[in-house]
């Protein structure tokens, strides 16, 4: 006997309305685009400030470059495997990195102020947040889809609470790429829960190429440009 059903949704899949090739194509080309972004960059980043600007930030600024590439490395696997139950597992991967890059991202700037009070609980609350995201995501991933985006959101806004140390310590031109990169990330959002729009998962990952690009050039900028 037919049925009329629509396949159920799942936290994992996109069963109910699957992507065209068009958009599977799209999609591929941001991510590819995004990391080669993040390993030229994050090359000449590391190259310099090892050997020339920062050697002292290093390690912060490994982390970070790590964090960044794995995430697009994930996120491209994870979108462009066929529903199976890799994806499955994939999709565990995917979401927890998101915290870990958070984090990641926010490890070369709180660097800077590490060494004060205001730095050290600021990097225990990042991480730790971030650690706490990381364990719900790859035990319980079905639960707290919504919760999740509050709080990525909530992480990546946190710098708020920080801003006028970071303020009174990094170029000004870093803490504009900073705030640019936070915008093009929570704009992105939009894009990222319309679910029937066409070519939706693309666009979500071009905001996010274009924010994780704006906040490697500030990490650039201020452990790089700035210091030569």
């Amino acid at each position: 006997m037919q049925t009329n059903a629509k396949p159920a949704y799942s936290w994992w899949s996109r069963q109910q309305r699957p992507y065209s090739i068009a958009e599977m194509v799209v999609d591929c080309v941001v991510h590819v685009l995004g990391l080669v972004v993040a390993v030229a960059l994050g090359s000449v980043l590391l190259a310099y400030a090892t050997t020339v600007t920062a050697p002292e930030a290093v390690p912060a600024l490994s982390l970070y470059v790590g964090t960044l590439i794995a995430v697009l490395g994930v996120s491209l696997a994870y979108n462009m495997w066929p529903v199976s139950p890799i994806k499955r597992v994939l999709a565990r991967f995917d979401q927890a990195a998101i915290f870990l890059f958070i984090a990641g991202t926010y490890t070369p700037f709180l660097a800077v102020i590490g060494g004060t009070t205001t730095g050290m609980v600021m990097t225990s609350f990042v991480w730790g947040a971030s650690l706490v995201g990381v364990a719900l995501k790859l035990i319980v991933p079905q639960r707290f889809g919504r919760l999740a985006i509050v709080l990525y959101l909530a992480i990546g806004w946190s710098g708020i609470l920080v801003f006028q140390s970071l303020a009174q310590t990094l170029p000004a031109s870093t803490m504009w790429l900073i705030l640019a990169g936070g915008v093009v990330y929570s704009l992105g959002i939009v894009f990222h829960l319309w679910e029937r729009l066409k070519f939706q998962n693309a666009l979500w990952h071009v905001f996010v190429v274009t924010g994780a690009s704006l906040h490697l050039w500030a990490v650039l900028d201020c452990m790089v440009i700035h210091r030569l």
